[in-house]
């Protein structure tokens, strides 16, 4: 046995991930990793077994835990997903490296992120949300929510944000579905490979004519200054542009299916239009978009009673994290009321979502504005009729038929 094979129970570990049956519910088979214990054990695409974290208490202790490992490029990490096998020993930054790499990416970017910048932004965000409804208004029902208002959103507000031209958005958001929605690590490689030289030559340009976006800024101080090369430039700015808009496409998405599934609570929205701040924090706690966050352990560490072993694979499931009875009451419950302040929506620890201020003033002025304008918005076909992502994916529907 090597030191990366977790041992034996006696028994196969269920697989890991599953799909969702139903967009903003967990899948029904995390049921049973929900007892007493906040560790279990699951079996990975590749067959190796893994801890499955599940409690939120030890979740986020963990995920803070230096002594765990984010190094996508270690030939020895999870492999949770098939299109991640052959990683070729590239770690992207920020979300796939550690300290003191991780450290120095992210004290470049903070400032960029920072509360008083996303707020200085948010006039913009507004802007677009509206152009986008009154165009999808115009055009009348039926309309597809995800492709005329919650991709475009977060997509136009990232490009305007890096000053990267919105003009070629059709190009790297079909690469970026390609990405991450792989298949294959084939099919990975060819679209990584595009968007790659897509911002490649992307960057030259832009150190010839400068622009006044972040991603000017990073080559102004960093590269031309010998911080950074013209890769790890290309590099996060290829993670900015994923991240960037993947995830808050799927908040935007399935935060309003799930206040259209729930309409008392989209009535309370409806009277109290500031409560939006508070309905964004149980939507991110409820839906849990990033179901999932993987980790190698380089350290023993003691968990729940067990011993997780050095080289051991780790898998920490924000979903049932969020929907922890010790963390949460009635946790099954969406309920807007509630503080949930404190879910894992983002992440914790050093690794925690760089644009959750982003991320937020998308959300809330999208969903705030939507139901605002269209208090009438219904879904124009039955819920279990909406297509949704796969398991290994960020959680979403891939369409969101609707009408008013």
């Amino acid at each position: 046995m090597t030191e990366t094979e977790i041992r034996p129970t006696g028994s196969p570990a269920p697989s890991f991930p599953l799909d969702r049956k139903c967009p903003y519910q967990p899948p029904q088979a995390y049921a049973d990793w929900r007892g007493d214990s906040p560790l279990s054990r699951v079996t990975l695409v590749d067959g190796r077994e893994a801890w499955l974290v599940t409690g939120h208490a030890e979740g986020r202790a963990l995920l803070a835990d230096p002594r765990l490992s984010s190094d996508w490029g270690h030939p020895e990490f999870p492999v949770v997903v098939q299109r991640t096998e052959d990683r070729g020993g590239l770690a992207f930054p920020l979300i796939g490296v550690d300290d003191p790499l991780h450290a120095r990416q992210r004290r470049m970017l903070i400032p960029s992120f920072g509360v008083k910048r996303m707020n200085a932004i948010r006039p913009m965000i507004q802007s677009l949300v509206d152009r986008l409804l009154n165009d999808m208004l115009a055009k009348g029902p039926v309309a597809d929510l995800v492709s005329a208002f919650a991709l475009p959103v977060p997509s136009m507000a990232i490009c305007e944000l890096l000053g990267v031209p919105y003009g070629d958005h059709d190009f790297f958001e079909e690469r970026s579905r390609d990405f991450v929605g792989a298949a294959t690590s084939a099919e990975a490689d060819a679209a990584f490979a595009a968007l790659y030289g897509y911002l490649f030559e992307l960057v030259a340009k832009k150190q010839a004519d400068p622009g006044d976006g972040l991603l000017d800024e990073l080559i102004a101080r960093q590269l031309e200054e010998g911080a950074l090369d013209h890769n790890e430039v290309v590099m996060i700015a290829l993670v900015l542009l994923v991240a960037g808009h993947e995830t808050s496409v799927n908040a935007i998405a399935l935060g309003a299916l799930t206040l259209l599934q729930h309409p008392e609570q989209l009535d309370v929205l409806l009277r109290d239009p500031a409560a939006i701040s508070g309905v964004v924090e149980e939507l991110l706690r409820f839906t849990s978009v990033s179901d999932f966050m993987v980790r190698m352990v380089k350290e023993d560490i003691e968990v729940g009673g067990e011993t997780l072993k050095a080289g051991d694979a780790l898998v920490v499931s924000i979903s049932l994290m969020n929907r922890d009875a010790k963390a949460y009451e009635d946790p099954d419950t969406f309920d807007i009321r509630r503080s949930a302040k404190h879910h894992v929506g983002f992440g914790h620890g050093i690794h925690q979502c760089l644009g959750q201020n982003l991320a937020r003033a998308e959300i809330e002025i999208a969903l705030g504005t939507l139901f605002a304008r269209i208090p009438g918005l219904r879904l124009a076909v039955p819920l279990d009729e909406v297509p949704i992502k796969a398991g290994h994916d960020a959680q979403g529907p891939v369409e969101l038929p609707v009408t008013w």
